[in-house]
């Protein structure tokens, strides 16, 4: 299989160097209003709801083969495009759309590391005018990859090859910051806020592998495990999914429904 023509998580700098090539394609995954004021030159704008399904009051389900299938083929996106995703909110909408990319078995993709901030930072070149896109046939099947339900979750609670990690705030694992009409965490969950993979003093960019080594394996997240990451709707946790698999870890999963689905479930077990 051909390399990637990119790493998962890409400089401003690295990204720099291949714009314009023919299969790269830069996805702005902010508000139009953010976009039109500036954005990576040649990057398309793509709403970033269009990737959900929401059922009340779960929010974050991964949107439909048709309706994904029609948002690809839009966006000007082919299974051979290296897709690089960036917003300007702390990527976790940049990284959920990698992470559907990755549930439908796309090759090509990458997270522009500290997102539009850290290419301005870098002093890169911004455009302001629209792209326009023409359109491609992009046919979109979602497998069992990166992908976890709650029966699998259920099926898997006692299971000591699979690791939950809850990537809310400490709060709301606590059961203090109720978001659901439950607080608490899934049983035997581990709680890792996402933000411990950020360098906040350096905005958005991520910590050092290094650091975030040790941060997964002082708490027992290990490459030979299976780990499902959520959060509330898995904005939050699709961030952790693009850090894990960038680390090496093979075995990730994305629980969709999240914390809006399972504890708003009465039938569901929590912990407080």
């Amino acid at each position: 299989m051909d390399e990637p023509l990119l790493p998962l998580i890409v400089s401003p700098n690295e990204l720099n160097s291949v714009l314009g090539e023919k299969d790269v394609i830069v996805v702005d995954l902010n508000l139009p209003e953010t976009y039109a004021l500036g954005h990576v030159p040649g990057a398309i704008s793509f709403s970033f709801a269009e990737l959900l399904d929401p059922r009340p009051p779960a929010m974050g389900f991964i949107a439909s083969e048709n309706n994904l299938s029609k948002i690809f083929s839009e966006a000007g996106i082919t299974p051979e495009s290296h897709v690089v995703a960036y917003d300007s909110e702390g990527t976790g909408k940049a990284c959920r759309f990698l992470w559907t990319l990755d549930v439908v078995g796309h090759k090509g993709m990458s997270l522009l590391n500290g997102g539009f901030p850290a290419w301005q930072k870098s002093e890169l070149e911004v455009e302001l005018a629209a792209q326009q896109v023409k359109s491609t046939k992009y046919e979109v099947k979602i497998g069992t990859k990166g992908i976890a339900d709650k029966e699998y979750i259920l099926s898997h609670l006692n299971d000591n090859s699979v690791v939950v990690i809850d990537c809310r705030s400490a709060a709301e694992y606590a059961g203090q910051d109720i978001r659901s009409a439950r607080g608490g965490h899934i049983p035997g969950s581990i709680n890792m806020d996402w933000l411990l993979t950020l360098d906040c003093s350096q905005g958005f960019i991520k910590k050092s592998d290094k650091d975030l080594n040790a941060l997964f394996g002082n708490l027992g997240i290990t490459r030979d495990k299976e780990v499902i990451v959520h959060c509330q709707t898995h904005h939050r946790s699709s961030h952790t999914y693009i850090i894990l698999k960038h680390l090496g870890y093979e075995k990730v999963r994305g629980y969709d429904g999240s914390w809006s689905e399972w504890g708003n479930d009465m039938n569901l077990p929590i912990e407080i």
